[in-house]
């Protein structure tokens, strides 16, 4: 089945000027929810001082709020990003049940972005990743600059290939490949899958583009043609990256619903609840979004 993994509240907030204070986040949690999302990525257990949006995410899962959550909607997973050894205590400590790491492809990226080489990187998470095994929590890994990178170009299938296998070698469950700066094309979306394929099925990968050049729905199509099947996107097209300049938002998750309805084997959604929850987003950060059917479909209540 054709699945929408929503990462708003984590990577499409985290790029946003404006910080969201507790019941803001969960507001916009809970109308995922009611639109029918179930793979949701709630927030960060990284340094503030890095990525102060992401202040307040052990009170995500601490709050009374977030426990009636998960009561009434006990069928779905809320993730979160751990960057190291100290923030997977954090979320253990905060009874999260599904993390994420997080590398990239290139060496310049990774250095800027978590201040360690490639190698480096896959060392810590290797140890992250098996104590959070251990503790049977499901794991999902990230791979930014899969395709191009602000500071080095161009990215080959090889460079990529050579973090895939040392995730999967770790046992990861998912392996999310990012097109951070949104410039891949579909052929080039073609030459790196069909070489992904090769080292594990489809069903252990996700697809993560951002719009930057509009061609992120046409990525998107290109990846299910080829029998991939979970796609990345963030409410109304929040996020971006604040390592990659230049990189505008995630591709909003209501246009990638308006693809995956026309295959009969995806995922169903609330598109009522998706737009009221995309609407509640550009109220929270106080700017228009970048989705195209949330200005296609404007309110019908202007009471």
């Amino acid at each position: 089945m054709l699945r929408i993994f929503e990462v708003g509240p984590r990577d499409g907030l985290q790029n946003e000027s404006k910080a969201l204070n507790l019941e803001q986040k969960l507001d916009l949690i809970e109308g995922l929810l009611k639109a029918g999302l179930k793979d949701i990525e709630v927030g960060a257990f990284v340094r503030t001082d890095r990525v102060p949006q992401m202040a307040g995410t052990d009170e995500i899962y601490r709050s009374d709020r977030f426990a009636n959550l998960q009561r009434a909607y006990s069928d779905l997973r809320f993730w979160s990003l751990v960057p190291n050894q100290k923030g997977l205590e954090r979320a253990i400590d905060c009874g999260a049940k599904n993390i994420a790491v997080f590398g990239g492809a290139t060496e310049t990226f990774v250095q800027k972005n978590i201040g360690m080489s490639i190698e480096e990187s896959l060392q810590i998470f290797s140890g992250v990743v098996k104590k959070a095994l251990d503790s049977s929590m499901g794991v999902r890994g990230y791979i930014s600059v899969c395709w191009y990178c602000p500071y080095e170009g161009r990215v080959s299938p090889d460079a990529v290939l050579r973090v895939v296998q040392p995730m999967l070698d770790m046992g990861i469950q998912n392996i999310s490949l990012g097109d951070t700066i949104g410039r891949a094309h579909p052929q080039q979306v073609s030459d790196l899958l069909s070489r992904v394929q090769k080292l594990a099925p489809p069903e252990r990968f996700g697809l993560h583009f951002h719009d930057t050049y509009g061609m992120a729905l046409a990525n998107v199509d290109r990846a299910i043609q080829m029998g991939f099947s979970l796609i990345d996107s963030s409410i109304g097209g929040l996020g971006g990256c604040p390592y990659a300049p230049g990189a505008s938002g995630n591709v909003a998750t209501e246009d990638v619903y308006s693809l995956l309805e026309g295959y009969s084997e995806s995922q169903r959604l609330n598109v009522s609840e998706l737009l009221k929850t995309a609407r509640l987003a550009e109220q929270a950060v106080g700017h228009r979004l970048p989705s195209k059917r949330l200005t296609a479909e404007p309110p019908t209540d202007l009471t």
